[in-house]
């Protein structure tokens, strides 16, 4: 199955926590398909942290999508990612934003992501990857939801980190 999946770190080596976490899940068998460019975003709700480096990528896994959360969960923790204040700092976030058509609605689990639309730093480099890819619930491309999203939040290519290994 294809999935598209959110990266962010906005603590220590941003772009070598991106970079293991791609590594992590390729050891897993997860198959990177595409991955955005790195973006520096600025922080939304939570504004008293520092930047994020996001990323997108696209996927294929044999996993359901619970099996894919149960994966990732465990790869953020291998990452040590520790408890925060909702949406706030962190070394490695990964969200499920997409599978296929498949809709999902479980307390564990919602997909579509229920709040892609509404961020730049999901949007910009989804658009990037995927930009004729269509929702699945608002059936309009990827491309059109960019320019959509209602968020001012501040988003920019970063170029040099393309290249970074995990350590």
């Amino acid at each position: 199955m294809r999935y598209y999946l959110s990266l962010g770190s906005n603590l220590g080596q941003r772009a070598r926590h991106l970079a293991q976490a791609r590594i992590l899940l390729q050891k897993a068998g997860v198959r990177i398909i595409k991955q955005s460019s790195v973006y520096e975003t600025e922080p939304v709700d939570y504004l008293d942290q520092p930047w994020f480096y996001n990323q997108v990528l696209e996927v294929e896994t044999h996993r359901s999508p619970i099996a894919l959360l149960d994966l990732i969960k465990g790869i953020e923790l291998k990452m040590k990612r520790r408890p925060s204040p909702d949406k706030g700092p962190r070394v490695i976030d990964i969200d499920i934003l997409l599978a296929e058509k498949t809709v999902v609605q479980t307390s564990r689990l919602v997909v579509p992501h229920p709040r892609m639309s509404f961020r730049n730093f999901v949007m910009v480099p989804l658009a990037e990857i995927a930009p004729d890819l269509v929702h699945p619930l608002f059936h309009l491309p990827v491309a059109e939801l960019a320019g959509m999203t209602g968020d001012s939040s501040r988003v920019r290519k970063v170029e040099e980190v393309q290249h970074l290994q995990a350590v």
